[in-house]
């Protein structure tokens, strides 16, 4: 005999309150006495009762699931956000719908998912999902948060980490440690905070009275991350720079390995930095000095942000920098 489907309805009777005080009392939203709340907990456990989102979802227009769109989930970085927005998504009494984007052709099937399960909000992770995606999002009024991205879509809230306090760092961290010739490096396609950081360390040099037509010079890994990194530590040509600055942790991993093959070690031959401080920059093999992002941070003002757009979706954009810490290693010590 098939099992009869308890419903919100049996937790009403059976904790002697109406369906409206059930639904207070299991959403957590409305005004409830705590002793109110306990009976009618305690009675959904005697029946076994189990709170149906998606149907709440058709009711309420949104359920209680939140879209996220990642890009290149393998990168270790990328990996530990999403690890990261999962919990805190969770901890806000959320689920989380995960949707890797690849290209173009991935906009019409995950827009056409979200808006099934009537997402609640979308955040966009760092990478390069199509700004198309996010302009559809916003115009089917789903409240979106963007996440280490270039904030320029009105309705649209950002969190970033501060690029230009981490380049800045990084910056100082090699001219004092003596450096007078500088490196930096990223990858084709890069994205915008990659960029953002470049163009700061530029600023930063010049700040500190570093001649850059001169003394800094820039190459463009053809391929991202580890790959990239070590490709470009094979082509690259000319006197190696004292001081280089990387856009991101697995493009500095690659290019350390690079640079010993051809001999070449850090800190004896050259300093380098990199962004992320993710699990494999701690190895020893690297102890890379980098950019520490805070993960947990980026994801507890993404949600609060996205919470707060759904209750008032017509609010101006909002940007907020999340502070970023050099950690010292082996390939740059700290100074002094």
């Amino acid at each position: 005999m098939r099992k009869q489907t308890v419903t919100a309805e049996d937790v009403a009777k059976r904790a002697g309150v109406s369906r409206a005080v059930v639904s207070r009392a299991l959403s957590s939203n409305g005004s409830i006495s705590p002793s109110t709340k306990e009976k009618v907990l305690r009675a959904a456990q005697e029946l076994g009762y189990q709170v149906n989102f998606l149907a709440q979802g058709l009711n309420r227009q949104r359920s209680h699931l939140i879209g996220v769109i990642v890009a290149r989930i393998g990168d270790p970085f990328r990996s530990s956000l999403l690890e990261g927005l999962l919990h805190e998504i969770q901890r806000r009494g959320y689920q989380a719908l995960v949707t890797e984007i690849t290209g173009e052709q991935d906009l019409t099937p995950t827009l056409r998912r979200f808006t099934q399960f009537r997402v609640s909000g979308v955040i966009v992770t760092s990478g390069k999902p199509p700004a198309a995606l996010v302009n559809e999002c916003v115009s089917q009024q789903i409240p979106v948060v963007g996440i280490n991205r270039q904030p320029d879509i009105p309705l649209v809230d950002f969190v970033c980490s501060d690029n230009d306090s981490g380049a800045r760092q990084a910056a100082e961290q090699l001219f004092h440690s003596g450096c007078r010739r500088f490196g930096w490096l990223n990858n084709t396609g890069s994205t915008w905070a990659g960029m953002m950081r470049g163009e700061a360390f530029y600023q930063a040099l010049h700040q500190l009275g570093v001649d850059t037509q001169r003394h800094l010079s820039g190459i463009t890994a053809s391929e991202e991350g580890y790959e990239g990194g070590f490709q470009a530590a094979h082509t690259w040509e000319g006197e190696l720079p004292a001081g280089i600055f990387c856009a991101n942790a697995q493009l500095a991993c690659g290019f350390l390995d690079g640079m010993r093959q051809r001999g070449k070690f850090a800190p004896q031959d050259f300093h380098l930095i990199g962004f992320d401080n993710t699990p494999q920059s701690r190895q020893f093999s690297y102890q890379l000095t980098t950019l520490h992002q805070d993960v947990a941070e980026i994801a507890r003002r993404a949600l609060t942000r996205l919470l707060e757009r759904a209750k008032n979706p017509l609010q101006p954009s909002r940007i907020e920098w999340v502070k970023v810490e050099l950690i010292h290693r082996q390939t740059s010590p700290r100074i002094g």
